[in-house]
Protein backbone atom coordinates (compact mmCIF):
# COMPACT_ATOMS: atom_id res chain seq x y z
CA UNK A 1 0.00 0.00 0.00
CA UNK A 2 2.96 2.29 0.92
CA UNK A 3 4.19 1.78 -2.64
CA UNK A 4 1.02 2.33 -4.14
CA UNK A 5 0.56 5.63 -2.21
CA UNK A 6 3.80 6.73 -3.18
CA UNK A 7 3.57 6.22 -6.63
CA UNK A 8 0.11 7.92 -6.88
CA UNK A 9 1.93 10.82 -5.01
CA UNK A 10 4.67 11.30 -7.55
CA UNK A 11 2.22 10.77 -10.61
CA UNK A 12 -0.03 13.71 -9.01
CA UNK A 13 3.26 16.04 -8.55
CA UNK A 14 4.20 14.95 -12.34
CA UNK A 15 0.85 16.31 -13.30
CA UNK A 16 1.00 19.24 -11.42
CA UNK A 17 4.04 20.12 -12.42
CA UNK A 18 2.87 19.85 -16.03
CA UNK A 19 0.19 21.68 -15.61
CA UNK A 20 2.18 24.56 -14.33
CA UNK A 21 4.84 24.05 -17.15
CA UNK A 22 5.14 27.18 -19.54
CA UNK A 23 3.80 26.28 -22.71
CA UNK A 24 5.75 25.71 -26.10
CA UNK A 25 3.64 26.42 -28.03
CA UNK A 26 -0.16 28.55 -27.71
CA UNK A 27 -2.43 26.61 -30.42
CA UNK A 28 -4.96 29.34 -30.85
CA UNK A 29 -7.78 29.05 -33.17
CA UNK A 30 -9.62 31.68 -34.92
CA UNK A 31 -12.87 31.23 -36.55
CA UNK A 32 -14.82 33.74 -38.60
CA UNK A 33 -17.05 34.67 -41.26
CA UNK A 34 -14.17 35.23 -44.18
CA UNK A 35 -15.73 35.01 -47.53
CA UNK A 36 -19.15 36.14 -48.63
CA UNK A 37 -21.24 39.56 -48.37
CA UNK A 38 -19.82 39.74 -44.54
CA UNK A 39 -16.63 38.77 -45.33
CA UNK A 40 -15.38 42.08 -44.44
CA UNK A 41 -16.06 41.42 -40.45
CA UNK A 42 -14.40 38.85 -39.88
CA UNK A 43 -11.18 39.78 -42.28
CA UNK A 44 -10.96 43.19 -39.91
CA UNK A 45 -11.63 40.88 -37.18
CA UNK A 46 -8.59 38.65 -38.27
CA UNK A 47 -5.78 41.66 -39.48
CA UNK A 48 -6.95 43.47 -35.71
CA UNK A 49 -5.38 40.00 -33.78
CA UNK A 50 -2.74 39.26 -36.00
CA UNK A 51 -1.34 43.13 -35.90
CA UNK A 52 -1.21 42.44 -32.02
CA UNK A 53 0.30 39.02 -32.35
CA UNK A 54 3.10 40.52 -34.93
CA UNK A 55 4.05 43.59 -32.54
CA UNK A 56 4.77 40.99 -29.68
CA UNK A 57 6.91 38.91 -32.57
CA UNK A 58 4.64 36.55 -32.89
CA UNK A 59 4.29 35.25 -29.44
CA UNK A 60 1.90 35.90 -26.56
CA UNK A 61 2.75 35.98 -22.74
CA UNK A 62 6.04 35.25 -24.26
CA UNK A 63 4.96 32.44 -25.58
CA UNK A 64 5.13 31.58 -29.44
CA UNK A 65 1.77 31.32 -31.14
CA UNK A 66 0.71 28.91 -33.75
CA UNK A 67 -2.53 30.27 -35.42
CA UNK A 68 -5.60 27.68 -36.82
CA UNK A 69 -7.78 29.91 -39.11
CA UNK A 70 -10.92 29.12 -40.26
CA UNK A 71 -13.46 30.22 -42.36
CA UNK A 72 -17.37 29.71 -41.07
CA UNK A 73 -18.72 30.88 -44.04
CA UNK A 74 -21.92 32.19 -41.62
CA UNK A 75 -23.01 29.14 -42.00
CA UNK A 76 -23.63 27.70 -38.03
CA UNK A 77 -23.32 24.09 -38.73
CA UNK A 78 -20.03 24.59 -40.76
CA UNK A 79 -19.27 26.89 -37.53
CA UNK A 80 -19.74 23.80 -35.35
CA UNK A 81 -17.57 21.14 -37.53
CA UNK A 82 -14.69 23.92 -37.63
CA UNK A 83 -14.85 24.11 -33.62
CA UNK A 84 -15.04 20.13 -33.45
CA UNK A 85 -11.78 20.10 -36.15
CA UNK A 86 -9.65 22.83 -34.01
CA UNK A 87 -10.54 20.88 -30.87
CA UNK A 88 -10.37 17.15 -31.35
CA UNK A 89 -7.84 17.63 -34.70
CA UNK A 90 -5.65 20.93 -33.52
CA UNK A 91 -5.90 20.52 -29.80
CA UNK A 92 -5.87 24.24 -29.68
CA UNK A 93 -5.71 25.95 -26.22
CA UNK A 94 -7.84 28.97 -26.87
CA UNK A 95 -10.38 29.65 -29.70
CA UNK A 96 -10.93 33.00 -30.95
CA UNK A 97 -13.27 35.44 -33.04
CA UNK A 98 -16.49 34.43 -34.14
CA UNK A 99 -18.35 37.37 -36.10
CA UNK A 100 -22.43 36.60 -36.40
CA UNK A 101 -24.27 35.45 -33.44
CA UNK A 102 -26.06 32.28 -35.14
CA UNK A 103 -22.93 30.91 -35.42
CA UNK A 104 -22.04 31.76 -31.73
CA UNK A 105 -25.02 30.16 -30.81
CA UNK A 106 -23.94 27.29 -32.20
CA UNK A 107 -20.57 26.77 -31.83
CA UNK A 108 -21.36 27.31 -27.87
CA UNK A 109 -22.15 23.86 -26.62
CA UNK A 110 -19.72 22.27 -28.82
CA UNK A 111 -16.99 24.77 -27.29
CA UNK A 112 -18.73 24.42 -23.70
CA UNK A 113 -18.80 20.84 -23.33
CA UNK A 114 -15.03 20.46 -24.38
CA UNK A 115 -14.11 22.90 -21.32
CA UNK A 116 -12.70 25.07 -24.23
CA UNK A 117 -11.41 28.47 -23.50
CA UNK A 118 -12.78 31.22 -25.80
CA UNK A 119 -12.17 34.92 -26.07
CA UNK A 120 -14.81 36.42 -28.33
CA UNK A 121 -13.91 39.33 -30.41
CA UNK A 122 -17.51 40.15 -32.07
CA UNK A 123 -20.90 38.14 -31.51
CA UNK A 124 -22.36 38.73 -28.27
CA UNK A 125 -25.85 37.04 -28.32
CA UNK A 126 -28.19 37.31 -25.38
CA UNK A 127 -28.51 33.95 -24.12
CA UNK A 128 -25.12 33.59 -23.59
CA UNK A 129 -25.08 36.65 -21.36
CA UNK A 130 -27.87 35.49 -19.35
CA UNK A 131 -28.63 31.61 -18.03
CA UNK A 132 -26.56 29.68 -21.01
CA UNK A 133 -23.63 31.88 -19.96
CA UNK A 134 -20.38 30.29 -19.38
CA UNK A 135 -16.97 30.44 -17.05
CA UNK A 136 -14.99 29.66 -19.94
CA UNK A 137 -16.01 32.77 -22.15
CA UNK A 138 -14.73 36.04 -22.13
CA UNK A 139 -16.07 38.70 -24.80
CA UNK A 140 -13.95 41.31 -25.63
CA UNK A 141 -17.09 43.17 -28.05
CA UNK A 142 -20.42 43.59 -26.24
CA UNK A 143 -23.55 42.22 -25.56
CA UNK A 144 -25.89 42.46 -28.57
CA UNK A 145 -28.00 44.68 -27.36
CA UNK A 146 -25.73 47.48 -25.85
CA UNK A 147 -25.23 49.30 -29.08
CA UNK A 148 -28.36 49.21 -30.05
CA UNK A 149 -29.60 50.64 -25.81
CA UNK A 150 -27.38 53.85 -26.17
CA UNK A 151 -29.25 54.63 -29.73
CA UNK A 152 -32.78 54.06 -27.72
CA UNK A 153 -31.64 57.02 -25.07
CA UNK A 154 -30.62 58.74 -27.33
CA UNK A 155 -33.50 58.70 -29.63
CA UNK A 156 -35.52 59.94 -26.39
CA UNK A 157 -32.90 62.18 -25.67
CA UNK A 158 -33.14 63.64 -28.75
CA UNK A 159 -36.91 63.86 -28.45
CA UNK A 160 -37.92 61.42 -31.64
CA UNK A 161 -41.33 60.10 -30.92
CA UNK A 162 -42.20 57.75 -33.74
CA UNK A 163 -39.28 54.94 -34.60
CA UNK A 164 -39.33 52.59 -37.53
CA UNK A 165 -37.43 49.72 -36.41
CA UNK A 166 -35.72 47.58 -39.40
CA UNK A 167 -32.70 44.56 -38.92
CA UNK A 168 -32.45 41.21 -40.73
CA UNK A 169 -34.69 38.48 -39.24
CA UNK A 170 -31.39 36.48 -36.41
CA UNK A 171 -30.85 36.37 -33.10
CA UNK A 172 -28.30 39.44 -33.25
CA UNK A 173 -31.15 41.31 -35.31
CA UNK A 174 -33.61 40.60 -32.98
CA UNK A 175 -31.25 41.40 -29.72
CA UNK A 176 -30.54 44.96 -31.21
CA UNK A 177 -34.25 46.10 -31.86
CA UNK A 178 -35.04 44.49 -28.79
CA UNK A 179 -31.97 46.44 -26.83
CA UNK A 180 -33.04 49.87 -28.95
CA UNK A 181 -36.62 49.42 -27.53
CA UNK A 182 -35.03 49.03 -23.49
CA UNK A 183 -34.15 52.67 -23.61
CA UNK A 184 -36.57 54.51 -26.13
CA UNK A 185 -39.37 55.93 -24.81
CA UNK A 186 -41.67 56.79 -27.88
CA UNK A 187 -43.69 55.07 -30.10
CA UNK A 188 -42.84 52.29 -32.33
CA UNK A 189 -44.49 52.16 -35.61
CA UNK A 190 -43.20 49.51 -37.43
CA UNK A 191 -40.53 46.83 -37.01
CA UNK A 192 -39.21 45.18 -40.23
CA UNK A 193 -37.27 42.03 -40.54
CA UNK A 194 -35.21 40.82 -43.89
CA UNK A 195 -33.96 38.06 -44.52
CA UNK A 196 -30.20 37.92 -43.70
CA UNK A 197 -27.72 39.29 -46.53
CA UNK A 198 -30.92 40.28 -48.46
CA UNK A 199 -29.56 42.90 -50.77
CA UNK A 200 -32.55 44.69 -52.39
CA UNK A 201 -34.43 47.31 -49.42
CA UNK A 202 -36.88 48.74 -52.16
CA UNK A 203 -40.01 47.45 -50.33
CA UNK A 204 -38.35 47.86 -46.94
CA UNK A 205 -38.05 52.17 -48.19
CA UNK A 206 -41.16 52.06 -49.34
CA UNK A 207 -42.75 50.98 -46.09
CA UNK A 208 -40.67 54.29 -44.63
CA UNK A 209 -41.89 56.83 -46.82
CA UNK A 210 -45.36 55.35 -46.02
CA UNK A 211 -44.99 55.74 -42.80
CA UNK A 212 -42.88 58.54 -42.34
CA UNK A 213 -41.56 58.49 -38.98
CA UNK A 214 -39.28 60.87 -36.96
CA UNK A 215 -36.26 58.46 -37.37
CA UNK A 216 -35.17 54.95 -38.07
CA UNK A 217 -33.20 52.64 -36.47
CA UNK A 218 -31.67 50.17 -38.49
CA UNK A 219 -28.88 47.43 -37.67
CA UNK A 220 -27.34 46.02 -41.38
CA UNK A 221 -23.91 44.56 -40.87
CA UNK A 222 -21.16 43.84 -43.65
CA UNK A 223 -22.74 44.33 -47.07
CA UNK A 224 -26.36 44.73 -45.81
CA UNK A 225 -25.48 48.26 -44.29
CA UNK A 226 -23.45 48.86 -47.92
CA UNK A 227 -26.76 48.34 -49.71
CA UNK A 228 -29.20 49.47 -47.52
CA UNK A 229 -27.04 53.12 -47.52
CA UNK A 230 -27.14 53.63 -51.13
CA UNK A 231 -30.20 52.25 -51.70
CA UNK A 232 -31.76 54.86 -48.74
CA UNK A 233 -29.48 57.54 -50.26
CA UNK A 234 -30.72 57.01 -53.88
CA UNK A 235 -34.48 57.37 -52.49
CA UNK A 236 -33.27 60.53 -50.92
CA UNK A 237 -34.32 59.57 -47.54
CA UNK A 238 -31.20 59.92 -45.88
CA UNK A 239 -31.50 63.64 -46.08
CA UNK A 240 -34.73 63.65 -44.64
CA UNK A 241 -34.83 61.13 -41.91
CA UNK A 242 -32.57 60.58 -39.35
CA UNK A 243 -30.87 57.21 -39.09
CA UNK A 244 -29.22 55.86 -36.36
CA UNK A 245 -27.60 52.58 -37.15
CA UNK A 246 -25.37 49.77 -35.42
CA UNK A 247 -22.96 47.90 -37.21
CA UNK A 248 -24.15 50.03 -40.40
CA UNK A 249 -21.52 52.32 -40.98
CA UNK A 250 -18.06 51.96 -39.50
CA UNK A 251 -14.72 51.23 -41.04
CA UNK A 252 -15.48 47.84 -42.81
CA UNK A 253 -18.30 49.55 -44.80
CA UNK A 254 -17.76 53.18 -45.41
CA UNK A 255 -15.38 52.75 -47.92
CA UNK A 256 -17.87 51.52 -50.59
CA UNK A 257 -20.66 53.95 -48.82
CA UNK A 258 -18.40 57.09 -48.90
CA UNK A 259 -20.01 60.56 -49.36
CA UNK A 260 -24.31 58.78 -48.77
CA UNK A 261 -23.51 58.07 -45.53
CA UNK A 262 -22.61 61.52 -44.45
CA UNK A 263 -24.63 62.24 -41.09
CA UNK A 264 -25.76 58.91 -40.19
CA UNK A 265 -25.59 58.11 -36.75
CA UNK A 266 -24.18 54.84 -35.05
CA UNK A 267 -24.09 53.35 -31.62
CA UNK A 268 -20.95 51.56 -30.62
CA UNK A 269 -18.48 50.89 -27.67
CA UNK A 270 -15.54 51.90 -29.99
CA UNK A 271 -14.93 54.36 -32.60
CA UNK A 272 -11.28 55.55 -34.23
CA UNK A 273 -11.31 58.82 -32.27
CA UNK A 274 -11.48 57.65 -28.68
CA UNK A 275 -8.30 59.17 -26.85
CA UNK A 276 -6.86 56.37 -25.24
CA UNK A 277 -3.16 56.33 -25.55
CA UNK A 278 -3.73 52.30 -26.73
CA UNK A 279 -6.43 53.43 -29.48
CA UNK A 280 -4.50 56.33 -30.67
CA UNK A 281 -1.08 53.76 -31.11
CA UNK A 282 -3.63 50.63 -32.96
CA UNK A 283 -5.38 53.04 -34.98
CA UNK A 284 -1.76 54.90 -36.61
CA UNK A 285 -0.53 51.59 -36.88
CA UNK A 286 -3.49 49.64 -38.24
CA UNK A 287 -3.39 52.34 -40.95
CA UNK A 288 0.02 52.65 -41.71
CA UNK A 289 -0.13 48.27 -41.76
CA UNK A 290 -3.70 47.69 -43.71
CA UNK A 291 -3.78 51.30 -45.45
CA UNK A 292 -7.41 51.59 -44.28
CA UNK A 293 -9.06 53.05 -41.11
CA UNK A 294 -10.19 50.10 -38.81
CA UNK A 295 -13.42 48.95 -37.75
CA UNK A 296 -14.73 48.09 -34.20
CA UNK A 297 -14.29 44.00 -35.41
CA UNK A 298 -10.27 45.17 -35.86
CA UNK A 299 -10.50 47.00 -32.59
CA UNK A 300 -11.87 44.16 -30.53
CA UNK A 301 -9.76 41.45 -32.00
CA UNK A 302 -7.00 43.43 -31.27
CA UNK A 303 -7.89 43.67 -27.76
CA UNK A 304 -8.56 40.34 -27.58
CA UNK A 305 -5.27 39.61 -28.22
CA UNK A 306 -4.42 41.51 -25.54
CA UNK A 307 -6.56 40.20 -23.19
CA UNK A 308 -5.00 36.56 -24.07
CA UNK A 309 -0.90 38.38 -23.69
CA UNK A 310 -1.79 39.87 -20.13
CA UNK A 311 -3.61 36.39 -19.07
CA UNK A 312 -0.69 34.56 -20.26
CA UNK A 313 1.80 36.76 -18.77
CA UNK A 314 0.30 36.35 -15.24
CA UNK A 315 -0.04 32.15 -15.72
CA UNK A 316 3.86 32.57 -16.71
CA UNK A 317 3.23 31.15 -20.26
CA UNK A 318 0.81 28.27 -19.12
CA UNK A 319 -2.20 26.43 -19.67
CA UNK A 320 -3.08 23.39 -18.07
CA UNK A 321 -3.92 25.02 -15.10
CA UNK A 322 -7.83 26.60 -16.51
CA UNK A 323 -8.73 27.91 -12.96
CA UNK A 324 -5.62 30.22 -13.00
CA UNK A 325 -6.16 30.89 -16.76
CA UNK A 326 -9.69 31.85 -16.16
CA UNK A 327 -8.82 33.84 -13.20
CA UNK A 328 -6.25 35.74 -15.70
CA UNK A 329 -8.54 36.40 -18.37
CA UNK A 330 -11.50 37.61 -15.84
CA UNK A 331 -8.71 40.25 -14.73
CA UNK A 332 -8.76 42.43 -17.77
CA UNK A 333 -4.98 43.48 -16.43
CA UNK A 334 -4.44 45.03 -20.26
CA UNK A 335 -4.39 48.68 -21.75
CA UNK A 336 -7.68 48.14 -23.86
CA UNK A 337 -8.52 50.40 -26.38
CA UNK A 338 -11.39 51.65 -24.65
CA UNK A 339 -10.62 53.23 -21.56
CA UNK A 340 -11.82 51.64 -18.34
CA UNK A 341 -12.52 48.38 -19.89
CA UNK A 342 -13.74 45.37 -17.33
CA UNK A 343 -15.42 42.43 -17.48
CA UNK A 344 -18.74 41.59 -15.45
CA UNK A 345 -19.63 38.35 -13.98
CA UNK A 346 -20.63 36.83 -17.58
CA UNK A 347 -17.56 37.61 -19.35
CA UNK A 348 -19.16 40.40 -20.90
CA UNK A 349 -17.77 44.15 -20.47
CA UNK A 350 -18.87 47.12 -18.81
CA UNK A 351 -18.31 49.68 -20.48
CA UNK A 352 -18.92 53.10 -22.28
CA UNK A 353 -21.38 53.31 -24.94
CA UNK A 354 -21.04 56.21 -27.57
CA UNK A 355 -22.91 57.78 -30.08
CA UNK A 356 -20.70 58.65 -33.06
CA UNK A 357 -21.50 60.35 -36.80
CA UNK A 358 -20.30 59.95 -39.99
CA UNK A 359 -18.36 62.63 -40.90
CA UNK A 360 -14.98 63.77 -43.27
CA UNK A 361 -11.54 63.61 -41.66
CA UNK A 362 -8.48 65.88 -42.66
CA UNK A 363 -7.91 63.19 -45.47
CA UNK A 364 -11.35 63.48 -47.16
CA UNK A 365 -12.44 60.12 -46.28
CA UNK A 366 -15.75 59.08 -44.56
CA UNK A 367 -14.93 58.10 -40.47
CA UNK A 368 -16.70 58.23 -37.35
CA UNK A 369 -16.73 61.12 -34.69
CA UNK A 370 -17.90 60.69 -31.19
CA UNK A 371 -20.77 63.34 -30.82
CA UNK A 372 -22.58 62.06 -27.15
CA UNK A 373 -21.73 58.83 -24.49
CA UNK A 374 -25.75 58.42 -23.49
CA UNK A 375 -25.22 55.03 -21.57
CA UNK A 376 -21.56 54.91 -19.59
CA UNK A 377 -20.06 52.24 -18.18
CA UNK A 378 -23.45 50.37 -18.90
CA UNK A 379 -24.17 46.94 -17.74
CA UNK A 380 -26.38 44.16 -20.20
CA UNK A 381 -29.55 43.17 -19.16
CA UNK A 382 -28.65 39.37 -18.71
CA UNK A 383 -26.32 39.66 -15.95
CA UNK A 384 -28.08 38.96 -13.41
CA UNK A 385 -29.84 35.42 -15.06
CA UNK A 386 -26.28 34.55 -15.17
CA UNK A 387 -25.55 32.33 -12.31
CA UNK A 388 -21.21 32.60 -12.14
CA UNK A 389 -20.36 34.89 -9.63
Amino acid sequence: MKTKLRIAMVCAALCASAAAARADELKLGFLATLSGPAAALGQDQYDGFMLALEQRGGKLGGVPVKVFKEDDQLKPDLGVQLVQKLIEKDKVDIVTGVTFSNVMMAVAKPMAAANTIFVGSNAGPAPLAGKDCSANFFFTSFQNDNQAEVLGRYATDRGFKRLMLMAPNYQSGKDQVLGFKRYFKGTVVAEVYSQLNQPDYSAELAQLQALQPDAVFAFFPGGMGVNFIKQMSQAGLVDKVPLLTVSTVDGTTLPAIKDAALGVYAGAAWGPDLPSPTNVAFVKAFEAKYKRIPSQYAAQAYDAALLIDSALAKTKGSVGDKVALRAALKAADFPSVRPGFRFNTNGFPLQDQHVFQVVKDEQGRATLKKVATPLPGLTDAYAGQCPLK
